[in-house]
């Protein structure tokens, strides 16, 4: 009988293994992440928004600039035949000089943001490092700047017209930067509310009209429902400062008063626009 016997398993001639321990890591080395660029301030930003605003809108507001001035001329001429002279006839010209303002700070404004954001524009923006409140000021900043000369030919033009005293039309220099902020504001904070183009462009037609029979209109001749909408408006204080500096010897008090609530009003409604910004940015 052949008995089997287990015997011990042959071992291979050959290099010998070493089975040390290999020292592996968890996860590959780190690396300090880069710094970012730091994030624009908001005045450098807002020049930068401004120039290219401007650069932008020049060619095309222009001859929507005389419009708005011619428009306001007619109406004086028109009221010419009704008004003759006194607080009407300063009302008058001080209503249709702001009323220019209106025209490019509220109206042509709305109708740019509401393109703007039915285009996708408000994604080039927000794709850059710049505040939101930069965007919203410098393009406010640039359709307000379209203003001045109209405003300033519309005004003197109206006190040759009804014959008021042109010594204190200086005080235009605080009347449209204030007024163009407010109604600036206004006109921006629609075009970024409205849901489609077409909305932001009626409302900025309508807060137009609104500008022209509530500021140009006299006070004291519009019901007293009308008068409360006409407190409400942002430009009324802009009409209210250069009508009562048409005096012969204006009380400098209300009219700071009135130039502060205006620049109030400005501030609120350029906010008002900056969160509609960020709002309409993020969908």
């Amino acid at each position: 009988m052949t008995s089997i016997v287990p015997t011990e398993p042959a071992q291979v001639a050959g290099p010998k293994v070493r089975t040390s321990a290999v020292r592996t890591t968890d996860s590959p080395a780190r690396t300090a992440p880069a710094d970012l660029a730091p994030r624009a301030r908001l005045f450098p930003s807002l020049a930068a928004v401004y120039r290219a605003q401007l650069s932008r809108a020049r060619v095309a507001r222009i001859p929507l600039l005389f419009v708005a001035t011619f428009q306001s001329i007619g109406i004086m001429v028109l009221m010419r035949g009704v008004v003759d002279g006194g607080a009407e006839a300063r009302a008058v010209v001080a209503g249709s000089s702001v009323l220019v303002v209106a025209f490019v700070a509220l109206n042509l404004l709305a109708q740019y943001f509401g393109q703007l954001r039915a285009g996708g524009g408000l994604d080039h923006y927000a794709t850059l490092p710049v505040p939101p409140a930069a965007v919203v000021l410098g393009a406010a900043g640039a359709y307000a700047s379209f203003t001045v000369p109209g405003t300033i030919v519309t005004a003197v033009t109206g006190s040759a017209l009804f014959g008021l005293p042109m010594t204190h039309l200086w005080v235009l220099v605080a009347v449209i930067p204030l007024s163009g902020a407010a109604l600036s504001g206004l006109g921006a904070a629609l075009g970024l509310l409205a849901p489609r183009q077409e909305v932001a462009t009626l409302l900025g037609q309508l807060g137009m009209s609104a500008a022209l029979l509530l500021g140009v209109l006299p006070a004291e001749r519009l019901p007293g429902p009308v008068g409360w909408a006409r407190d409400l408006l942002p430009s009324t204080y802009g009409v209210e400062a250069l009508a009562r500096s048409f005096d012969a010897r204006p009380d400098w008090a209300v009219v700071a008063l009135d130039l502060a609530v205006c620049a109030a009003v400005g501030v609120l409604s350029l906010a008002v626009a900056a969160w509609a910004y960020r709002r309409a940015a993020v969908r």
